[in-house]
């Protein structure tokens, strides 16, 4: 498989200027033609807060505005004294833009003075954007304050709570009242769809349910599971069920449905694939619901689209304990409609639940298949499928040793050891030979095969006592990386020398500066407002909308690397089901890298169905990978900068495996 060169990039740094952008239309033309908001962007990329505080003051409210939205991707503390009086701005834009600020930046000092405002606010959508930097601020102690501020008299206050309450559960505050509160909203009439999806949403990563809470909940969700008229409501309506399902709740609970019941039903029968593999996902596992469980399962197997034929796989892998390894190995050979990755799966499956007589014969099948294998991926799916097998160390050890035109299939063996070396049956003699294969992998200089190396050796369990050896390995992997462009490796080995060492707190990571790679203010200028973008796939074209307003860091930079043909002939490396399909990898294995990082932009938007992100591995570290979202994930919101959305072809990104190709991107004229 053929890997993009980053030699080229001097070259091709030299030629941005030169890069082919689209024309500005005068009536379409983004904001970033006011040379006010350019200043205040590049503040915003710098980090500048000293020169973004003066205009949370400035005479004319578009710039108090734009310097509130500023901070939200800048997230300074210090910004905290000159956002609060903005929440009682005469201008309804700017208070909704400093409550955003306030939110993104978290500091539980504003909890006050938002609370005040939730009180008093006359905007319903400003008084939403309140209740949602509560819920990003609260702790624990301070959470009654989201309810706590008058009466919920009208549905549009009722709305504004369910953003507070999620976004609080999303942070892991929470309490039973809490939920109460969320069940009260979501039994509101007219509630619109975006507050029942978050009040839903919240409960699903709510931890702590009790009997007492699920019998509470449950007779709303199963209403809602089989009622609602979002497919989003009742996926993440089927994730909380699937917590409940197996606690015990009184008679008259009982007697009001089954959460098992439900679930089985709604992975077989409803409408929407997302919903039923949520639902097959969460399908309890017990002796008293196996039996359906995996009557819902096998289903899926024969007659489902492959993201939730994958997700049946997944299940049996993870529970199907009773099952026959070989009867397993045979829904492999007999679906030869299913994806090679549900059919390694399903093979992995088999292997993990054989019986020691089968074990040996299921495993050379998959190595025969491994052969045979036409792409790196799949080969990649058969070695996490050999993991299961111990007997297999040297087999998979060699191929994490073989030098190849691609990094996949290393990075997916060297993993495969770790997921051995993991396994309680992993034999004590070959610990050493574990060991040696890490040092090889930390000495290879890959950032995959060292990052799974820094990963294993930061596990206590497998390192109870580190070696100095092995510190001054990850010292010599460490000082070899490249930055930025390697600042996932270089974390990742940090984060095992913080843990060996027993450092403190964690070390802060040398995130690159604006001045590495400054927003190129005139490719931004040359992207109207509405710019689309062809996306040609090897499974259907895709159409994007750019969003040069709210990242336009992200947008130049994407618009320059379409220029040069960067993204044609890679890859999708990674999707999971029901979340992402992400590509735009130089290497094809998720390691890859653009020779720069962009600063995060959080922008005033939300990730539903289509959006498009950035990659990061943490604030301030985004390039050029990007993900397509499946459904609409509130979790990423203000976590992810936002540069795009599909507006044509999401069925095509339904239909995305690891695997599928790049073709092209070429810019709408």
């Amino acid at each position: 498989m053929p890997i993009r060169s980053l030699r080229l990039w001097p070259l091709l740094l030299l030629l941005t200027a030169c890069a082919r952008t689209p024309r500005p239309s005068a009536a379409l033309a983004n904001k970033y033609h006011d040379p006010i908001n350019r200043q205040i962007g590049t503040a915003q990329d710098e980090r500048d807060t000293a020169a973004l505080l003066p205009f949370l003051t400035n005479a004319n409210p578009a710039y108090r505005r734009e310097a509130a939205l500023a901070f939200a991707s800048v997230q300074a503390p210090a910004a905290v004294p000159g956002l609060l009086p903005l929440l009682r701005d005469a201008d309804p834009g700017v208070r909704r833009a400093a409550a955003y600020a306030l939110g993104q930046t978290g500091d539980s000092t504003a909890v006050d003075s938002l609370r005040a405002r939730a009180r008093l606010e006359p905007d319903p959508v400003v008084r939403r954007y309140v209740y949602e930097a509560l819920g990003r601020t609260v702790t624990r102690r301070s959470l009654p304050a989201l309810w706590a501020v008058g009466a919920l008299n009208d549905t549009a206050r009722v709305a504004a709570l369910a953003w507070g309450l999620s976004r609080a559960a999303l942070r892991g505050v929470s309490s039973p009242e809490g939920i109460r509160q969320a069940v009260l909203v979501l039994n509101t009439p007219k509630l619109p769809v975006r507050a029942r999806l978050l009040a839903a949403v919240g409960l699903s990563r709510t931890r702590g349910y009790d009997a007492d809470l699920a019998q509470l909940t449950q007779e709303t969700l199963l209403r809602l599971a089989v009622k609602d008229r979002s497919y989003a409501v009742r996926a993440a309506v089927a994730a909380t069920l699937g917590k409940i399902a197996a606690l015990p709740v009184s008679a008259a609970a009982r007697a009001a449905g089954s959460p098992a019941a439900t679930l089985a039903r709604l992975a077989v029968k409803d409408r929407d694939y997302r919903v039923r593999l949520s639902a097959i996902r969460a399908l309890p596992f017990g002796p008293e619901t196996y039996a359906d469980s995996r009557k819902a399962v096998f289903y899926a197997l024969s007659h489902d689209r492959a993201p939730v034929a994958l997700t049946g796989a997944e299940w049996l892998l993870a529970h199907a304990k009773g099952e026959s390894g070989p009867l397993l190995a045979a829904l492999a050979d007999g679906n030869k409609q299913a994806s090679a990755r549900v059919r390694a799966a399903l093979l992995q499956a088999a292997v993990r639940h054989a019986s020691p007589a089968s074990r040996p014969s299921l495993t050379e099948t998959i190595r025969k298949r491994y052969a045979a294998a036409p792409t790196v991926y799949e080969k990649g799916f058969l070695l996490q499928a050999l993991a299961e097998d111990v007997t297999s160390f040297d087999f998979v050890r060699a191929e994490a040793a073989a030098v190849g035109p691609s990094p996949v299939v290393a990075g997916y063996a060297l993993g495969a050891l770790l997921a051995m070396r993991r396994d309680a049956a992993f034999p004590a003699a070959r610990h050493p030979d574990f060991a040696a294969a890490m040092r090889q992998a930390l000495a290879s200089g890959d950032v995959a095969q060292i990052g799974t190396a820094a990963e294993a050796l930061g596990d206590a369990k497998l390192y109870p006592a580190p070696q100095p050896a092995d510190l001054a390995a990850l010292r010599a992997a460490q000082a070899r990386l490249q930055l930025p462009r390697e600042i996932e490796a270089w974390q990742g080995l940090q984060q095992a020398l913080d843990k060996l060492e027993k450092a403190p707190k964690p070390t802060p990571s040398p995130i690159a500066t604006a001045r590495q790679h400054p927003i190129d203010w005139a490719v931004v200028q040359g992207v109207p407002l509405g710019q689309q973008v062809r996306l040609r796939t090897s499974k259907g074209i895709i159409i994007l909308e750019l969003k040069p307003n709210e990242a336009p860091g992200a947008v130049a930079s994407f618009v320059t690397l379409v220029g040069h043909k960067f993204y044609d002939n890679l890859y999708f490396h990674r999707v999971v089901p029901n979340f992402v399909a992400q590509g735009g990898d130089p290497r094809g294995d998720g390691n890859g890298s653009a020779p720069y990082n962009l600063r995060s932009e959080f922008g005033d938007v939300q990730y539903e169905e289509g959006s498009v992100g950035l990659a990061s591995a943490g604030k301030d570290t985004e390039s050029c990978q990007f993900f397509i979202n499946h459904t609409a994930t509130p979790h990423l919101d203000g976590r992810y900068p936002i540069f795009a959305q599909v507006v044509g072809g999401m069925d095509v990104a339904h239909k995305l495996e690891i695997g599928d190709q790049i073709l092209g991107v070429e810019l709408v004229k």
